[in-house]
């Protein structure tokens, strides 16, 4: 059987919406911490499962995103699941450098609510600017 046909099998289960994209968990698999919130089209999705590495869509860029290709922060897959509707995806993944957001933060998810305002829950693990460069 052709890698093409292994694709179709697996890859046209995915609801996707009316714009060609699912949302995407990413997990960190030795803790179970959610790492980020993110997108996929099917070229990202494809891209993720030939390369064992998170590969994303980029909705402000609208381009595909390789996690880690500035940062060196990649996200090496562990496992892809798909959730009981089809329509949103969980990346289980080994985050390279501990650091997932571009803020330097282990995770995205770094704010909590608390007494009605936001407040930040994590610290900073790196200087974005040590990361990215100035901008």
């Amino acid at each position: 059987m052709s890698d093409e046909l292994d694709l179709a099998e697996w890859y046209n289960q995915v609801r996707w919406d009316a714009q060609g994209l699912a949302p995407v968990v990413a997990q960190e698999a030795s803790t179970g911490r959610v790492l980020t919130l993110a997108w996929m089209n099917r070229e990202a999705l494809a891209e993720t499962a030939k390369r064992g590495e998170a590969v994303y869509w980029s909705r402000a860029r609208r381009k595909l995103w390789r996690k880690g290709e500035e940062s060196g922060h990649v996200q090496r897959v562990v496992e892809v699941r798909l959730d009981c509707d089809a329509d949103a995806i969980l990346l289980r993944v080994e985050q390279t450098g501990g650091i997932a957001c571009h803020t330097g933060r282990a995770s995205c998810f770094f704010r909590k609510l608390e007494n009605g305002r936001w407040l930040s829950a994590d610290p900073v693990l790196k200087d974005p600017k040590l990361i990215y460069g100035k901008k």
